[in-house]
């Protein structure tokens, strides 16, 4: 028989712990609070009971610090955690990770529905939301005239930028009056030509958040003309209100340090700015004070330039008169001296001997060109004769004739001059002076004896 496993109650407590957290690691838990304590520690311990049943709860510090609910003995409020066991004294518990008011599931359910449909719609899309000035000039803050949100926004005003000029509408934060006050002051706020609008108020539950999760507020703040910023309660709330507008503060005193300069950084940087101002003006002073002194030593004084220029033009004058007198008088010398030489060279009679040599030089060149015209006249005519003497044609006057091929012509290139240019049954022509004679050669013989003694004498 086997022996049973014995576990220690430590061991049991562990793994029934372990075996609660992985069967319900978050659960959402709704009841009423009793027994609520606080040690110095700062955890929250308490009970949370319906009308049948009881379960232990603790909300660690680090956790109930971020609630905005203070639970007190009867408050009926909805839970967040997991399901666990405390080992030490074998007790069921839950371990609490978030607490609201019981009737804010619905708010938050109702909370996210708009959420998600504007957000389609695109009234939170970045390229809606405006810019803020860099310094503004005027503000108009919507808020509770009573609440600390506006004192806190107006403390931070009067330290970072004093100037600036702040015009409060007010209104309602919470409450059925709220959302057409809200609603009222964004409508008339343009009129009063702000640079930008501040909506604030200060933290607390989402039921009392509830006006600015309003479809209306949204849709006005997107509509307002003027770059518009949300501050409405504390860092870890967020409304719809917060994604309509320009600019989404997590507190109102940080939407006044995001809204203005710190005039002591302006004041810092405009001294930085004046003295390299200073600085630079000093600087350029100096220098045209130096270009300055140094064109003066440059300047000469008009009237002593004047003085100068009139004492050269005296000086001047003194030698044109000098030069013009002297050269006057050289060239009168000079008219002189050429007179006397005119007169001596009288040129009349040389001008009548160089007419008589120019007629003489013309007589002369006229008879002997008429001379060389006769001369080459002569000459042309004895070639001409010889030239004539020479020709074929007065060969064949006086009885002779040119025998050339038959058809050839009787010209001289295709005379026949010997016996062997010409066969037996050959066509020729015999060209007299008077005109041409066809034969045809029927033998070739010897020359005669009578020719061949002249032909003999010739080439001897």
């Amino acid at each position: 028989m086997t022996e049973p496993t014995v576990l220690t109650v430590s061991d049991l407590n562990q793994s029934a712990r372990r075996l609660l957290e992985e069967r319900f690691n978050l659960v959402w838990i709704r009841g009423e609070i009793s027994n609520f304590a606080r040690p110095r520690s700062g955890h929250w311990y308490f009970t949370l009971k319906d009308e049948a049943a009881q379960v232990r709860c603790a909300m660690f510090v680090n956790r109930n610090r971020l609630c905005r609910l203070q639970p007190g003995g009867g408050g009926e409020v909805l839970l967040r955690g997991r399901v666990s066991l405390y080992e030490n004294r074998g007790e069921f518990q839950v371990i609490v990770e978030h607490m609201e008011a019981a009737g804010e599931g619905a708010l938050r359910a109702a909370y996210e529905a708009l959420k998600a449909r504007l957000a389609a719609e695109g009234l939170f899309a970045d390229e809606r939301k405006c810019a803020l000035p860099r310094y503004p000039r005027h503000l108009a803050v919507v808020s509770s005239p009573s609440g600390a949100a506006l004192r806190d926004v107006l403390s931070v005003i009067r330290r970072r930028f004093p100037m600036l000029g702040v015009t409060l509408l007010p209104v309602s934060v919470q409450g059925a009056e709220a959302e057409p006050q809200i609603l009222d002051a964004l409508h008339r706020a343009p009129a009063l030509a702000p640079d930008l609008i501040l909506l604030t108020r200060g933290g607390g539950s989402l039921e009392d958040l509830f006006t600015f999760n309003s479809e209306a507020v949204a849709r006005a703040i997107a509509r307002c003309p003027l770059p518009t910023v949300s501050a409405i309660g504390h860092e870890t709330d967020f409304t719809i209100a917060d994604f309509a507008a320009d600019l989404r503060a997590p507190t109102p005193s940080a939407a006044a340090e995001m809204i203005t300069p710190d005039a002591n950084a302006l004041n810092q940087e405009l001294g930085r700015w004046r003295q390299r101002l200073m600085a630079s003006s000093t600087n350029r002073l100096e220098l045209l004070r130096h270009r300055h002194a140094a064109l003066r030593s440059r300047l000469v004084n008009p009237r002593d330039r004047l003085l100068q220029l009139m004492q050269r033009a005296d000086d001047l004058e003194t030698r044109l008169r000098l030069s013009l007198g002297n050269g006057l008088e050289r060239a009168e010398a000079r008219f002189a001296i050429l007179q006397r030489g005119l007169k001596r060279q009288r040129p009349e009679p040389r001008i009548a001997a160089l007419t008589a040599a120019l007629t003489a030089l013309r007589d002369r060149a006229e008879q002997r060109t008429e001379a060389q015209l006769a001369q080459r006249g002569e000459r042309l005519r004895a070639l001409a004769r010889t030239l004539e003497a020479i020709s074929p044609l007065q060969v064949l006057t006086r009885g002779f004739a040119i025998v050339t091929g038959e058809g050839a012509g009787a010209g001289p290139a295709g005379a026949i001059t010997e016996a062997a240019q010409a066969a037996p049954g050959d066509g020729i022509q015999v060209n007299f002076h008077d005109g041409a004679l066809s034969a045809r050669v029927e033998r070739r013989a010897p020359l005669p004896e009578q020719w061949r003694t002249l032909n003999d004498s010739k080439a001897k």
